[in-house]
């Protein structure tokens, strides 16, 4: 996985977004979006919101998002496989960025049709132990015209990212403002931050 690893860091160095199209393997990617799709079949999602936790403000005008947190207590494999992966980077960015990151949090994120997440930065202001932005994307078939890019404004230019199966996008939470513009399929993937 270093080699992925460093991929990774080489983008985020030379452009402030970190991308690697096939950071997931198609096997394992296949499986989380089965687990993500089984979820939101039998209900198990929840709409997201915006705020802390002390504070949850939760708007389909501003964000459409459905969410499941992933946990190791759940004992699922292709999970905790993923989890493992994030446990490796965290101890690779550690030990060759110094990023001191010391926690992580992530979940499933569906985007039914029609949804989107308005311009946003992920770092709360009450908060910034939120430090990395990762997500990863879970959407086998992927088109152009499924809608659904993620937008990032980087120096006053807009980069738009499709959400291709396997591909990771890695960036500071508290510099790039960001948005999902509106999809026009079901869009997948995991989301989580890395924290100090």
């Amino acid at each position: 996985m270093e080699q992925v690893f460093d991929a990774l860091i080489d983008s985020y160095l030379e452009n402030k977004i970190g991308i690697s199209d096939s950071f997931l393997s198609k096997k394992l990617s296949t499986e989380l979006s089965r687990n993500l799709l089984t979820h939101f079949n039998h209900g198990n999602l929840t709409l997201a919101g915006t705020g802390t936790s002390a504070k949850i403000n939760s708007s389909n005008l501003v964000r459409g998002d459905k969410i499941y947190w992933l946990d190791r207590s759940h004992n699922n494999n292709s999970e905790n496989v993923f989890l493992e992966i994030i446990d490796a980077l965290v101890m690779y960015l550690n030990r060759t960025c110094f990023t001191g990151i010391t926690d992580y949090e992530f979940h499933y994120t569906l985007y039914e049709v029609g949804t989107y997440y308005h311009k946003h930065l992920d770092q709360f202001t009450t908060n910034d132990r939120r430090k990395y932005s990762v997500i990863f994307y879970l959407n086998e078939d992927w088109q152009t015209d499924d809608g659904g890019e993620l937008s990032l404004e980087i120096d006053q230019e807009t980069l738009k990212i499709n959400p291709t199966s396997g591909k990771c996008v890695f960036f500071k939470s508290n510099e790039i403002t960001h948005e999902v513009l509106v999809t026009h399929k079901n869009r997948l993937s995991i989301t989580g931050w890395l924290k100090v």
